[in-house]
């Protein structure tokens, strides 16, 4: 197995790195990294969190790209290459949530939450493994979701099932390759995610008792960068949300479905 990756003097590619924990790896990385390529859609965003870090040795690049998109993740390589950049750590931070029904979910954004959080997350990865300088890294964002059926974020639930799993999996096949793979699965998050997860309509979710998995951002970096470190396949930060990752993934699933049933009539 993989012995873990050194974070010193990386070259990393941090997607979503506009805001919440995509901003946070740049800011945590910085002090560390020879190179930072942040990619998200929104360039003004960017921009502000490169000003951010303006004082750190690392370069730093803003690449404005959606994701969602083929075109998008043609464009990440290409940038890359133009601009000669050679990463050995790719973090996959960028997602997308919808609260609410599936039956009222709009196709177009249950289509972009299965392209964002699976599909180029999947494919920047494939992208980039034969171009990953050796030792490498590859850390993707998961959620404790990941561990849960959940009525009204089903997608969402489902897609970080996908992202855990794959992730798991790769953290052994990519090992014999110096290649350390880690997933870190946060539970609920001060960042914008509720902000876009909500529909127009202000559909949300049932909130109670999140606020004993309720971590900052900084601490679900550290952590996560530190299962890199030390070749954690899957970590979930945070004592609370610790605790429930091994209880749900221990959990009967049909137990499961009944107690997110009484959740449901509930609230």
């Amino acid at each position: 197995m993989s012995k873990g990756f050194a974070l010193g003097q990386c070259r990393a590619v941090i997607t979503g790195a506009s805001s919440g924990l995509g901003a946070e790896f740049a800011r945590q990385l910085a002090p560390l990294a020879d190179t930072l390529v942040l990619v998200a859609r929104r360039a003004d965003a960017l921009e502000a969190v490169k000003r951010e870090l303006s004082a750190s040795s690392a370069k730093i690049f803003c690449c404005v790209a959606d994701l969602a998109t083929d075109e998008g993740r043609k464009e990440v390589v290409a940038f890359l290459e133009e601009n000669g950049v050679q990463p050995n750590l790719l973090i996959n931070n960028a997602g997308l949530g919808d609260y609410g029904s599936f039956a009222s979910s709009s196709t177009e954004k249950t289509r972009t939450q299965i392209e964002l959080n699976i599909t180029a997350l999947t494919m920047l990865t494939h992208s980039l493994l034969p171009k990953l300088g050796r030792p490498a890294g590859i850390l993707n964002v998961s959620s404790l979701a990941s561990t849960l059926p959940m009525p009204d974020l089903a997608v969402y639930a489902a897609s970080k099932a996908y992202v855990t799993s794959f992730s798991e999996a790769l953290a052994v096949e990519l090992a014999p390759q110096n290649i350390t793979v880690s997933c870190v699965c946060p539970g609920p998050t001060p960042t914008n995610f509720s902000k876009t997860a909500k529909r127009e309509d202000g559909t949300d979710t049932n909130r109670e008792g999140q606020s004993l998995l309720r971590i900052p951002p900084e601490q679900v970096v550290s952590r996560a960068l530190r299962a890199l470190r030390q070749a954690e396949a899957c970590v979930f930060p945070g004592l609370g949300v610790s605790v429930a990752g091994k209880l749900f993934r221990l959990m009967p699933r049909r137990l499961m479905r009944v107690l997110l049933k009484r959740r449901m009539e509930t609230s």
